[in-house]
């Protein structure tokens, strides 16, 4: 709609958009929280799936303006049905921060409105580091490899607020992502990692395990998510300007074993050892298959 207009000017357009949409259901959203402080029990959880409710209308509003506004070919595909007051668990790859309105793009209403693990310092970002709060997010401390060494009890911390957010899902419809590799990639952090992967870095498992093991086998089922950008992944400020003209997601459906519910990442080597295994080798097929989308969609072009 949109594609007359040079690309500054659609990026400060699309801003403005989604700026007056995040105060607009800011209101209900601080009334929601304010009210489920002030709540315990039942009525503690209505309020916590009426906040995400809301939090869900304002991610379809933001969604209804990218696909009326913006020139995205989004070709995604979903391999199984889905429950929008199921538990699931969703394990993706993270190049950009666009790939947080892929997510709301690919689950909308098909699914309950999803959580993830962010750093502590964006609890400081205008209106919404607030209602990331009221929502329930799991806010991360990131700690250098010398803090730790100086203060093991840090190495911790991380794996107690994994455990304290994911018992408040017990009763709630979830989906809760987890970017296994800890942050986005770039090339620069891929060959500092030395990773054995061509398009992702190193999985984390750690978080990963506790969130299975806090909430159990209530969980529906593990959706892996693989995003692909054919044309190679931007910035969101060239998203908004609509220079991102096609993404591909792929979500399929894993059954977690049963062993993989049980064990004590934490204190069991051997689990760990095995859970690790697992991740590997499900982070060795996301690898073929973001080799496989690419090369598909190239030949499509061609």
């Amino acid at each position: 709609m949109l594609r007359f207009l040079p690309a500054p000017v659609v990026g400060v357009i699309m801003l403005l958009l989604l700026i007056i949409n995040t105060l607009l259901w800011a209101v209900p959203v601080y009334t929601a929280i304010l009210l489920k402080l002030l709540t315990w029990g039942r009525a503690r959880d209505a309020m916590s799936r009426l906040t995400a409710w809301l939090a869900q209308n304002w991610a379809g509003v933001n969604v209804v303006l990218v696909d009326a506004l913006l020139p995205i070919d989004w070709d995604i595909r979903i391999e199984t049905a889905l429950n929008p007051k199921g538990q699931y668990l969703v394990c993706a790859n993270h190049q950009s921060w666009n790939d947080i309105v892929v997510l709301m793009r690919t689950f909308g209403r098909r699914a309950p409105f999803f959580k993830f693990f962010i750093k502590q310092e964006l609890i400081w970002v205008p209106v919404l580091g607030l209602a990331w709060w009221g929502l329930d997010y799991p806010f991360m401390k990131r700690h250098s490899k010398e803090a730790i060494e100086k203060n093991p009890a840090l190495r911790g911390q991380d794996l107690a607020t994994t455990r304290k957010a994911c018992e408040k899902y017990r009763n709630q419809p979830a989906l809760i992502v987890n970017f296994l590799e800890g942050t986005r990639f770039t090339a620069a952090k891929h060959a500092q990692q030395q990773s054995p992967y061509r398009h992702l870095l190193k999985p984390k498992a750690g978080g990963f395990a506790f969130t299975l093991a806090v909430l159990g086998e209530r969980l529906n089922s593990l959706l892996d998510v693989t995003i692909v950008y054919p044309d190679g992944a931007r910035g969101f400020w060239d998203f908004l300007a609509g220079r991102v003209r096609r993404v591909i997601v792929e979500v399929r459906q894993l059954k977690i074993p049963h062993a993989l519910y049980t064990g004590d990442y934490e204190t069991d080597a051997d689990f760990r050892a095995r859970f690790q295994a697992w991740i590997s080798e499900l982070w060795q097929e996301k690898d073929r298959r973001i080799d496989t989308l690419l090369s598909a969609s190239a030949a499509a072009r061609t």
